[in-house]
């Protein structure tokens, strides 16, 4: 059996390749970006998230390698320079932030869904766990706020409970999950991180473990919901 990293060029992705191939339980582990680097030991496939043919090559490459059982996406976008930032207002909405966080926390998800879900085995247990956010839970906003990026991970949780009825049709041992990493030491956090408490500030390698621990502990019971790095149900 082997696994898939999408994003393995970012620091969690490239920690998640690190820690499958510490554990050693799978043949190959492929790690898809932009660059198609990866680390030692796996394989690189070079895809833009967003470029759907580059997508679907890369997604038939590791399907020909052999049953692909763990198929995780580390891609994300929060902010970008001094042009793209978190909303603070509904004032500050723009139609060119919502597309670009849009495109790049749903849609690159979506596509690769597209492309991989149906290459997962018809049978016996595999996972496919896209990395969502506690901010896009509904009934867990006490803030507001933070409008696009919130939009665009309650919108991957509800596409991530879409996949889970569907594939749970055709084999009942499959598992979709949204996986929320943590605030993890990263340029995506990097801005905020002074607002973290003590001890929660995450490196890479240390929520790579910590996600890796709770798709281990994945039933069919759990498809379709939405768990923290400490394998606790988050609301949708």
């Amino acid at each position: 059996m082997n696994a898939v990293v999408f994003g393995s060029s970012g620091g969690v992705g490239r920690a998640l390749v690190d820690a499958l191939l510490t554990r050693g339980v799978y043949r190959t582990v492929f790690g898809v970006s932009r660059s198609g680097d990866a680390p030692a030991g796996a394989t690189g496939l070079k895809a833009d998230a967003l470029n759907e043919s580059a997508v679907e090559a890369a997604a038939q490459e590791a399907a020909s390698a052999g049953d692909v059982t763990l198929c995780m996406v580390a891609i994300g976008r929060l902010h970008e320079g001094k042009s793209l930032q978190p909303e603070k207002s509904y004032r500050h909405q723009s139609r060119d932030g919502f597309e670009r966080i849009f495109a790049a926390n749903t849609i690159a998800p979506a596509l690769i869904a597209k492309h991989m879900l149906g290459r997962m085995p018809r049978s016996g247990r595999w996972v496919f766990a896209p990395l969502s956010a506690r901010v896009g839970s509904i009934g867990d906003n006490r803030l507001g706020g933070w409008h696009a990026y919130r939009a665009t991970k309650a919108a991957l949780n509800m596409l991530v409970r879409n996949y889970a009825i569907e594939c749970g049709r055709t084999n009942k041992k499959s598992i979709c999950i949204g996986l929320h990493p943590g605030t993890v030491e990263t340029g995506l956090s990097e801005p905020f991180q002074a607002n973290v408490p003590d001890g929660q500030l995450f490196s890479p390698a240390q929520s790579a473990g910590h996600l890796l621990d709770v798709v281990d502990a994945l039933t069919p019971d759990d498809s379709g919901k939405l768990f923290d790095w400490a394998g606790k149900l988050i609301q949708p």
